[in-house]
């Protein structure tokens, strides 16, 4: 695409000096454009799916679209499209997640950011993200002032509840318990430090609360026919904090159409519209500021 360009970069994780891989996607314009971070969901990565084509298509509706891989995702940055550490993926947890996008916050708002100052807004500041990375942005706008407006995708509205007590007894003493990955066949190692994390943290990463708590300008999509996470999760979301917009598209799933590997060239139907409407929230959000 003419004038459009995706730039990747490397990061070191706080957390076991663990190197990751994010890129950046914009059409250079020379002038200053809202800056969206995307955040991929469990067991996802920055590249599944349709991701590279919805970086493409918000950089042509006039944003600095990043998106990133987790440290700890299971990914590698010589296999950034695959689960070839699970060790690293069974290690991983919820405040490793928060200070790797942190540091990419960071990074984008540095001079070092590999993005020209002149083509970036970092005054509109948005944060995006699919299923439990819709999770992950809930957190971070709480505690991170520089994130102006998000957009859930499918979100999970809340990281406990999902183990009974005869599990979590399990847990405890087996050190480990594993969740099927349908697409790769592999069975993919949650240790118990992922609980305990948790329960260190938990004022930090209790969701309903954040939720409560956001002020900002905050949309919430999801699908009717979500198979994952129902859709009911949205319609609690909303009741917790009346000031969010809650987009439904009816009939999608919760990939919102899309697989991996992704073979079309233009985005799915479902995709489509929930990238559409997200564009139009956050220039909309943009545009306000800009009229105070």
């Amino acid at each position: 695409m003419k004038n459009i360009q995706t730039l990747s970069f490397k990061l070191i994780s706080k957390h076991d000096e663990r190197p990751f891989l994010a890129d950046v996607t914009y059409k250079i314009t020379k002038t200053p454009k809202p800056v969206v971070l995307f955040i991929h969901g469990f067991k996802g990565f920055k590249d599944w799916g349709a991701f590279n084509l919805i970086a493409e298509y918000f950089a042509r509706a006039g944003f600095v679209f990043v998106k990133m891989n987790f440290s700890h995702n299971g990914t590698t940055v010589d296999h950034p499209t695959e689960f070839v550490d699970l060790e690293a993926f069974g290690n991983n947890n919820f405040t490793i997640e928060l200070d790797d996008s942190e540091l990419v916050i960071d990074h984008i708002f540095s001079n070092g950011f590999p993005v020209p100052q002149e083509e970036m807004n970092t005054g509109h500041f948005f944060m995006c993200g699919h299923s439990r990375g819709g999770t992950h942005i809930i957190l971070k706008a709480r505690e991170d002032p520089r994130v102006k407006a998000i957009a859930t995708w499918a979100a999970v509205n809340n990281l406990e509840g999902w183990q009974s007590e005869e599990e979590l007894a399990y847990w405890e003493k087996t050190g480990v318990i594993y969740v099927p990955n349908s697409r790769t066949n592999q069975e993919m190692p949650l240790k118990y430090q992922l609980y305990e994390d948790y329960m260190a943290n938990r004022e930090r990463l209790y969701v309903p609360q954040a939720i409560k708590n956001l002020k900002i300008p905050f949309l919430a999509v999801h699908g009717t026919a979500d198979e994952t996470v129902p859709v009911e999760a949205a319609h609690q979301m909303k009741a917790w904090n009346p000031g969010i917009e809650l987009f439904l598209v009816d009939g999608a799933d919760h990939s919102f159409g899309a697989t991996h590997p992704f073979e079309g060239e233009n985005l799915p139907p479902h995709t489509k519209i929930i990238a559409d409407k997200t564009i139009g929230f956050f220039k909309n959000v943009a545009g306000k500021s800009r009229d105070k």
